[in-house]
């Protein structure tokens, strides 16, 4: 089913949404204005950095504000149906944690137990294990933004409306366009088309799930009107399926028109000299993820999990999306 708002079925309501002049925040915020009715309330520390023009839509609010303040909207979002937290800090202790931490939870714990139909809570895949479950060493590494989410996620069971929250896990999210901002590792495509001749020589053990933000913005808008029945997970894992790092650098090759003729493997003693080379700064977080290697998970989920198509599934079409030319030999 290519048309949403063929899929969902029209039901206002009032929305509440934190992270909205973020990549993912843009996605979300275009597609619920395109396929849905719902009056849509937008807190934003920054309204200048919002570019889709929202100015003729009467059915979206835009609140200035920190989420670190947000006791003052405390009454709005008594009257709120559906929640959409994606705002997040990436770095700088204490900020992060006052707002992927303590705001987050104050946000939730001020919505009425009795009227909030679903929080859509973004958290991050980095955090659980193969298995889907919290992964021990996000809430000890020196990373701040993944301990951050990681202490979150295990407070959200102390909150009265836990019931109704569905935590979002996306996996590596692509997007960003002319009038979105880009997502921090879509902005590093364009490095990889440099780099291609000299990576395309190497073959690296490791799996990864990615998604783009459009096909994230389709799931939440399915989501707020079909919420997860009695016993449905409401933990879930965005993501397209596990994909070798191997066949990634071979699909990459193939679309910039490059040939690979053999491949040497990275083993650890070449990753560290690499890394002191070019004198590459590693974290914590870093060195476990180089051992780690198989980030895969359970079950993950885009739009075509519930009848939708995706828009992007491949890695040829995450380089079409993002306006990277194919180089493809042509064949007769």
């Amino acid at each position: 089913m290519s048309q949403l708002v063929q899929a969902i079925p029209s039901s206002p309501q009032r929305i509440f949404i934190t992270g909205a002049s973020g990549c993912i925040g843009h996605y979300v915020l275009e597609s619920l204005i395109q396929n849905s009715e719902h009056e849509l309330f937008l807190l934003l520390r920054n309204p200048d950095k919002l570019q889709l023009d929202v100015t003729n839509q009467s059915r979206v609010h835009i609140l200035q504000g920190d989420i670190r303040e947000i006791e003052q909207f405390s009454d709005l979002l008594g009257t709120i149906d559906t929640a959409i937290l994606i705002a997040t800090s990436w770095g700088g202790a204490p900020a992060i944690y006052d707002i992927n931490v303590t705001a987050n939870l104050k946000l939730m714990t001020l919505l009425d137990p009795d009227r909030i139909r679903q929080v859509l809570y973004f958290s991050t895949a980095s955090i659980l294990d193969r298995q889907n479950q919290p992964l021990r060493e996000a809430g000890q590494v020196s990373f701040d933004y993944i301990r951050s989410k990681y202490q979150c996620h295990q407070k959200l069971k102390d909150l009265a409306i836990f019931p109704n929250i569905t935590t979002l896990f996306p996996t590596l999210v692509f997007g960003g366009d002319t009038n979105k901002p880009y997502s921090h590792i879509s902005s590093g495509l364009t490095e990889v088309t440099k780099w291609i001749d000299l990576i395309r020589f190497f073959s690296a053990d490791g799996t990864l799930h990615f998604i783009h933000a459009k096909d994230v913005a389709t799931v939440v808008t399915y989501l707020v009107d079909h919420s997860p029945q009695a016993g449905d997970s409401r933990e879930l894992v965005l993501g397209n399926s596990a994909l070798a790092v191997d066949d990634a650098v071979a699909a990459v090759s193939h679309y910039l028109g490059r040939s690979i003729y053999f491949q040497i493997p990275l083993s650890q003693s070449l990753i560290d000299f690499f890394i002191k080379l070019f004198k590459v700064r590693m974290e914590d977080w870093d060195r476990f993820c180089l051992k780690y290697r198989h980030f895969t998970y359970q079950n993950p989920l885009t739009p075509a999990s519930f009848g939708i198509d995706n828009y992007c599934t491949t890695v040829a079409d995450l380089f079409q999306a993002t306006g990277i030319e194919s180089k493809q030999r042509k064949t007769r």
